[in-house]
């Protein structure tokens, strides 16, 4: 694994652990908080 940062449009980074390919990508951060059961 390789260190990896997540840069928000607001300018707060984020860091972590990338995995898979490496290289620089962008794309969009999408969640979900809907309960299930």
């Amino acid at each position: 694994m390789t260190t990896a940062t997540l840069l928000l449009a607001d300018g707060r980074r984020l860091h972590g652990e990338g995995f898979g390919a490496q290289g620089v990508s962008f794309g969009e951060v999408v969640f979900n908080t809907a309960m299930w059961g």
